[in-house]
């Protein structure tokens, strides 16, 4: 079974959190969601989010892939994070996924996985990165990389995690219960 490491900081976008932390447990992945600080994270619209551990706890363990939610100011405190960076620097070294939406590739592009790739975020948050070629795509993979657009893509993003993880069966599964037009 693939374990998903998804971490919250104060400010997240709670549309994304959920939607990514929901769909990918109802495919059976094993999520664990980190704050970056002990007690409950304060979502960007006020929704408080308890998290499984703390961001120190989480890194005794391994993951198949870190998933970073968007929002603001939640995706700048994932920058500013220097045991992010180190972890996703990390994560591109062994060959892991990473994965952002929203604001949250910027943190990407902070540790240095967006070079020479092809990425999709919130409007603004990767346009003065050099070298990453900008889709309007809701998702786009580019390698071991995927990034996504915001709170309306996040079903779909969602969806894209779990077909890399666990193959296009077992998305179709979950996407057919959720009853999508």
């Amino acid at each position: 079974m693939a374990k998903v490491l998804v971490p919250l900081a104060e400010g997240c976008e709670e549309i994304e959190a959920v939607t990514i932390i929901d769909l990918l447990r109802r495919a059976g992945i094993d999520v664990v969601v980190a704050g970056l600080k002990a007690g409950i994270v304060t979502a960007s619209r006020g929704v408080q989010l308890v998290p499984d551990v703390t961001l120190d706890v989480a890194l005794q363990h391994d993951y198949d892939m870190v998933v970073l939610p968007g929002g603001m100011p939640g995706a700048a405190n994932l920058k500013d994070d220097a045991r992010m960076i180190a972890l996703l620097k990390k994560m591109a070294a062994s060959g892991q996924y990473t994965a952002a939406i929203c604001a949250a590739p910027m943190v990407l592009a902070e540790a240095g996985l967006l070079d020479g790739k092809q990425a999709t975020s919130y409007p603004g948050f990767l346009d003065a990165i050099p070298g990453v070629t900008l889709s309007s795509a809701a998702v786009v993979q580019d390698g071991k990389v995927l990034t996504s657009r915001g709170p309306g893509t996040a079903m779909d993003f969602a969806l894209a995690l779990i077909e890399v993880l666990s193959g296009a069966e077992k998305r179709q599964q979950v996407e057919s219960a959720l009853l999508r037009p």
